[in-house]
């Protein structure tokens, strides 16, 4: 069964995001912890937490995601950028218990000119100082797409972050379609192999999500911008591919695709009738 959903706006609180997921046939779904490009999270309702977790079990939802700000940085080159990420993940982590077993996924950072090994010790760094044993949540890093400076566009950083962190079985990643291809990775014309290297390794164990996105730009262009399914480089057959990969099946798929919520449940139905094909 194809786990499918989309990211949905937590302004209305978590009961109306789930009732807005399955309004347009999504059974999972992502959201931002708090203003994407940063700031103080707005109050917790617990009651509104345990109302969505009903929901979820009621109708079998897979796990949800939790977004990290776009800001958050924890491999800056200024400490005060560093202290903003430590704090925010620890505040969204405690905050997150409230939704007992979910995701929360970061994107890594960018060294910012400091070395990509400097950038894997800061980020397992923050990471030791943030994680408890007894938090439930699964922490996931982001493929990225490599530009600039961002660490995470190759596997080899992603498991060198996972080798430092000293509670690694709190840790998985979640794997963007844009931001691989633009990486390099060619699950265009080479899904089996790109999914092989994956687990060579990081391991598939540790792939937890994917995050459903067509590029604009062509491959290897290490460029980070999402496309609808179907009008960018990777296209439709690909992701029809992606979507019946057996190495892939029971993941949370969560679209960040440039569109509206219409636009959101025909592509969630357009990935359905794919996941079905032969």
């Amino acid at each position: 069964m194809l786990h499918i959903g989309c990211h949905l706006s937590s302004v209305n609180g978590f009961l109306a995001m789930g009732k807005e997921a399955l309004g347009i046939q999504a059974d999972t779904f992502q959201f931002f912890t708090r203003n994407p490009r940063g700031g103080k999270a707005k109050e917790l309702d617990p009651a509104d937490a345990a109302a969505l977790m009903a929901l979820m079990e009621e109708h079998r939802f897979a796990k949800v995601i939790a977004h990290a700000p776009y800001t958050l940085n924890p491999c800056s080159d200024k400490p005060q950028t560093r202290e903003f990420a430590l704090m925010t993940m620890a505040d969204d982590l405690q905050r997150m218990e409230a939704l007992p077993g979910q995701y929360y996924n970061f994107h890594p950072g960018s060294h910012v000119g400091q070395g990509t090994e400097k950038g894997i010790e800061l980020i397992a760094e923050t990471l030791n100082k943030t994680l408890k044993p007894s938090q439930t949540t699964t922490v996931l890093l982001e493929t990225m797409a490599g530009k600039g400076s961002e660490i995470g566009g190759r596997f080899e950083e992603l498991r060198e972050i996972l080798d430092r962190v000293e509670l690694s079985d709190q840790m998985g990643v979640c794997l963007d379609t844009c931001h691989v291809y633009d990486a390099g990775y060619d699950i265009v014309n080479d899904l089996d192999g790109v999914l092989a290297e994956f687990d060579r390794i990081v391991g598939l164990s540790r792939l937890k999500a994917i995050h459903v996105n067509d590029s604009k730009n062509p491959f290897y262009s290490h460029k980070d911008r999402h496309e609808k399914i179907g009008l960018g480089s990777i296209g439709t057959e690909a992701f029809g591919r992606l979507v019946r990969h057996p190495a892939l099946k029971g993941l949370s798929f969560c679209l960040e695709t440039p569109c509206d919520l219409a636009g959101y449940a025909e592509e969630i139905q357009l990935l359905r009738r794919l996941a079905e094909a032969e």
